[in-house]
């Protein structure tokens, strides 16, 4: 007999299904707004980047490295399995916590412009506040995904998520950075309102918090000045109101079409911040009415796209972190425009996607990336 030969069988091989590429408008809009970016932070920061580095292009070659960076770790957010994120959402949170702690003691975070926000090194530092942005959306989400009906509940839902959220506020407020701050808490609230928070629970909690910021801001001289120079800036525009009308001149001398890209006259050390918080004021000055509405539509653009796939996601969390991570991107712009057009006191809080800022700048691509990913598995 003949033993039977055994038939040679080819390796098997996992195949694995190709990345659906990211929606297009989403991708375009975001695109487009950090094009904007790359452009402008160069025009505004190029008179300030040769005065103190003797280079023209030294705040245009890190925010490009920042861009790599962000590129890379958005690319991980679109790719990774985001529903994975709910399960450590609260770990997340309570290390973005101690990270804000942290910077409050001295010689750990560090001081610039008497702000402490920063840890790590002056050359290669990051802002806990701005992890902290990303966190608190994760961990809302997470808990709002299962909360259910208990978020019409003040005692229930309502209360504990927002004294979650008040307390990083309010911590990140001690820094001091008002503008941080209250961009957390409006995206609580914001998150809050799409699962269905009772529109009385908003007002009882607007209510109950004014005083207590009222108090924060009147205690606080620096934090009184920015107030009252909201109010009035022209009373004292050589000190307390000069931000607001230096961005007013820029804006108002941009007319429709702008004195030109890269002919800003504010910039050579009229308008303090000219390449983070102020960029939009260069934007208008240098492109007119009709750049500053290009930005708009753009923001806008996407806030609607993102908001239309989120009606359409069957998944409570995908939906819940859309709508953060949509939030967290769209107010943080208009209320940096806000700032810019003298609608909104004097906060630090940059442009997304445009502002020169490296922490800031990652933080926003993945925001954006995981509002991508959620619209790759909605369709």
């Amino acid at each position: 007999m003949f033993a039977s030969a055994e038939v040679a069988r080819p390796p098997r091989t996992r195949l694995r299904a190709p990345v659906a590429p990211p929606d297009a408008w989403l991708f375009a809009t975001v695109a487009g707004l950090v094009a904007i970016g790359i452009v402008m932070v160069f025009s505004a920061s190029s008179a300030t980047a040769y005065a103190d580095y003797h280079d023209t292009a030294y705040f245009l070659k890190r925010q490009l490295v920042m861009l790599a960076v962000g590129a890379v770790l958005a690319y991980g957010a679109y790719r990774i399995d985001y529903t994975k994120l709910k399960r450590i959402s609260p770990a997340l949170l309570a290390v973005t916590f101690a990270l804000l702690l942290l910077t409050l003691v001295p010689h750990i975070g560090f001081q610039t412009g008497g702000a402490r926000r920063w840890l790590g090194f002056h050359a290669i530092s990051f802002q806990p506040s701005e992890l902290a942005k990303l966190a608190i959306v994760l961990f809302f989400a997470a808990k709002l995904s299962t909360l259910g009906e208990d978020v019409r509940s003040l005692s229930r839902g309502v209360a504990p998520l927002l004294l979650v959220a008040f307390g990083i506020a309010m911590t990140i407020f001690v820094e001091p950075d008002m503008g941080t701050a209250s961009l957390v808490a409006f995206t609580a609230i914001g998150m809050l309102l799409c699962a269905g928070m009772r529109f009385e629970h908003l007002m009882l909690v607007t209510l109950g918090t004014l005083p207590a910021i009222a108090l924060a801001i009147g205690s606080s001289p620096y934090k009184r000045a920015r107030v009252l120079a909201f109010m009035n800036p022209w009373k004292d525009p050589e000190n307390t109101g000069f931000h607001i009308v230096q961005s007013l001149l820029a804006l108002g001398s941009g007319g429709i079409f702008g004195v030109g890209l890269g002919a800003s006259r504010q910039k050579f050390f009229y308008l303090p911040e000219a390449h983070t918080d102020f960029i939009f004021a260069v934007i208008g000055e240098e492109l007119g009415l009709l750049g500053t509405l290009a930005v708009l539509a753009l923001f806008a653009a996407f806030a609607i796209r993102a908001f239309t796939i989120a009606q359409r996601t069957t998944d409570r969390f995908g939906f819940f972190l859309i709508c953060g991570c949509t939030m967290l991107i769209v107010i943080q712009a208009f209320i940096n425009i806000g700032v810019v057009t003298s609608s909104w006191p004097v906060t630090g809080v940059p442009l997304p996607f445009i502002s020169f800022g490296g922490t800031s700048l990652i933080v926003n691509l993945i925001a954006a990336a995981l509002v991508m990913n959620v619209a790759r598995r909605a369709r």
